[in-house]
């Protein structure tokens, strides 16, 4: 039977037989995932505990199955290998490489990389809306290539700042998601790995420019703060955050903030079609629904694992595994929020304009939790104040 934009298959519920259609290239793609664990395990094996060994076991397996569902993810995970490699082998040792080699001063350092980063969602947003306001399938493909590029590079830089923290002291070095700068990063890395998930999925590139002007705008808030805060500097985190549960909880909460900034944009699409302003030029509409429910549900799973890991790093920093901080406070509104949304959806069948309408609010209560809370009020998180 032929699926269509409403029925799902997913990634984990796949067709008996499933393992006998992976070519030889699947298989050999999750031996070199499963080597480069066991060779990290076997180098710095001796500075990690055993949830970490855990971590970096699961990690292969994990990969290897999400790189067999999307070939792109495949493809990407190497050209990251070979260009963060790169950059290690260019330091030699040492950070002062950073400003003395051509391709590290200006390409493959942190701060370069990011910097090429920001450039290229900014050009991958304006071909996007060229393409669009055009109807112009050559703006969406060169907006589509400029966003990979831009991911590659987002990544290559965090990949090379972890390892550049540790080159400023050992005792300084820590996985990039510390602060609001290194955070910002992640953020429009996860927005736009999964936008461009759903525009292979869905066969469409005209949701592009709404997705993309979410993440142009925090790379113009992520450029703002680098100048007036110097925020791009490595510092070596605070008491609080010396953990590693950090390395698992951040990372799942920004899959959530991601995926619902990204169901929010989608919204907007949804509701101009449906006013019918650019109608010709959108996806169905019950494509646009299907992509807010996917998102919101995806970041709704990923920010309850979040939350529950931050329960239980607080019960360990703090003594206890709720506080009524304000960050914890926000987090359960917008855990609340979209926990009702989705009830709405699978039981009351919520579609339509005040789905839309809905899920476009919870992303100015998602961004009251991600950044409100760290300009207006202060509490334990007070180390992420602007």
């Amino acid at each position: 039977m032929e699926l269509t934009h409403r029925q799902t298959v997913s990634p984990f519920d796949q067709p008996p037989g499933y393992f006998r259609r992976l070519s030889l290239v699947d298989w050999v793609y999750a031996a070199v995932l499963l080597a480069a664990a066991v060779f990290a395990l076997g180098r710095f094996g001796d500075h990690m505990d055993y949830y970490e060994k855990a971590i970096l076991l699961l990690a292969a397996p994990t990969f290897a199955a999400l790189g067999w569902h999307w070939k792109s993810l495949r493809n990407l995970l190497p050209v990251l290998a070979i260009l963060a490699l790169s950059a290690i082998a260019l330091y030699g040792g040492s950070l002062d490489m950073a400003n003395k080699k051509f391709f590290l001063k200006y390409i493959l350092s942190s701060q370069s990389a990011i910097l090429w980063m920001s450039t290229l969602f900014f050009l991958s947003t304006a071909f996007y809306w060229g393409g669009l306001v055009a109807r112009s399938n050559f703006g969406g493909a060169i907006g589509s290539k400029l966003c990979w590029s831009a991911v590659v590079l987002g990544f290559t830089g965090m990949l090379v700042r972890w390892y550049e923290s540790y080159l400023v002291g050992i005792d300084v070095g820590h996985i990039p998601v510390s602060n609001l700068y290194e955070v910002f990063i992640l953020f429009c890395m996860i927005t736009a790995l999964f936008y461009l998930y759903y525009e292979q999925h869905y066969v469409t590139r005209q949701l592009g420019p709404f997705v993309m002007l979410i993440i142009t705008a925090a790379v113009g808030f992520l450029l703002w703060y680098t100048v007036t805060r110097d925020a791009a500097e490595i510092q070596p985190l605070v008491p609080a955050l010396q953990s590693w549960w950090m390395k698992i909880h951040v990372p799942a909460n920004f899959i959530g903030y991601g995926t619902f900034a990204l169901a929010a944009m989608v919204s907007v699409a949804y509701l101009l079609k449906s006013h019918g302003i650019l109608v010709d030029r959108l996806p169905e509409l019950e494509i646009l629904d299907d992509v807010m429910y996917k998102a919101i549900a995806v970041g709704f799973t990923f920010f309850t694992i979040a939350t529950i890991l931050g329960g239980l790093w607080a019960a360990e920093a703090w003594g206890g595994y709720w506080s009524w901080d304000p960050k914890e406070t926000w987090a359960l509104i917008v855990w609340l929020n979209y926990a009702a949304w989705l009830h709405m959806r699978l039981m009351k069948g919520l579609r339509g304009q005040v789905a839309a309408w809905w899920a476009l609010i919870g992303l100015v209560v998602t961004t009251f939790a991600f950044l409100g809370v760290n300009m207006f009020l202060s509490g334990l998180h007070s180390y992420g104040q602007l």
